[in-house]
């Protein structure tokens, strides 16, 4: 029984392995990788498809991106800023100082331009238009709770100021306030906040944070007893000679005279009374 088993045993292995090496030599014959699939091989191919798309797709925005910028300015000068004309007009006014992006849409709508074309493509006309209504907006329509001087106190009534007249503003207010010794303009002076602002934890610049303990010095021993604690000895004058053992502090020594009773205070007069 042993021996059938091992012949039949090693019928089974000859054949499997002659149905494994004929597999083999079919692939190769035929020369096609493609019958057998290997999903991370696969998987590279896909990815690397997917990279050489993404570039070309890159390369083609740069390449409209560079049709579409040329003929257009690239620094656009506007009220007395420099102006990036690559960007969309609104984005662009951003960079003007005292212009927001509720002000930017409300001065493009108002002089008639489209906001999402390039500040490099606006003509000389354009943007003297726009400057005109940036200027003096409220001879363009814009309504007033827009703009930054609502109620100017020295020409009366409401304005709108950008670029360097609108530090220059802010400088004049402030020394008008510290002129007159207003609450805001001493609060100018001290250089502390102006709108009520707590300045227990805020606002503490320029002063030492946290608590310094002071130095304690040790307390120097009296030289002479009933003197002041620290109090140096007289130049020249003789040591007191400590007290014996067991001595009471300010008896008399042996043999000493008593010291003289003070003399009694005079009585006061008393006053007549009226």
């Amino acid at each position: 029984m042993v021996v059938y088993s091992i012949g039949f045993g090693l019928c089974d292995i000859g054949f499997a392995y002659t149905i494994n090496t004929k597999l083999k030599s079919d692939i190769v014959g035929s020369g096609k990788s493609g019958n057998i699939k290997d999903p991370e091989a696969d998987k590279k191919k896909i990815s690397q498809d997917d990279k050489a798309k993404a570039i070309k797709e890159k390369e083609r925005m740069l390449a409209s991106k560079k049709k579409m910028i040329e003929g257009v300015k690239g620094i656009v000068r506007f009220a007395e800023t420099d102006l990036d004309g690559t960007k969309k007009l609104a984005n662009a006014l951003l960079k003007v100082k005292g212009v927001g992006w509720a002000t930017a849409l409300a001065f493009t709508n108002a002089a008639g331009i489209d906001r999402n074309a390039l500040a490099g493509t606006l003509t000389d006309e354009q943007l003297a238009k726009l400057e005109q209504v940036v200027l003096n907006p409220t001879n363009f329509g814009i309504p007033a709770h827009l703009l930054d001087r609502r109620a100017d106190p020295v020409e009366g009534g409401a304005k709108h100021i950008v670029s360097s007249v609108l530090a220059i503003t802010k400088k004049t207010d402030t020394d008008s306030m510290k002129k007159i010794h207003s609450y805001k303009g001493v609060r100018h002076e001290l250089g502390l906040p102006v709108r009520g602002q707590r300045t227990r934890t805020s606002f503490r610049t320029g002063m030492v944070v946290g608590v310094q303990k002071a130095k304690l010095g040790a307390a120097a021993k009296p030289a002479v007893p009933g003197a002041a604690p620290g109090a140096p000895a007289a130049p020249g004058a003789p040591a007191t000679p400590a007290p014996a053992a067991g001595a009471k502090l300010g008896a008399p020594a042996a043999g000493a005279k008593p010291a003289a009773a003070p003399a009694p205070a005079a009585p006061k007069k008393e006053e007549n009374k009226k």
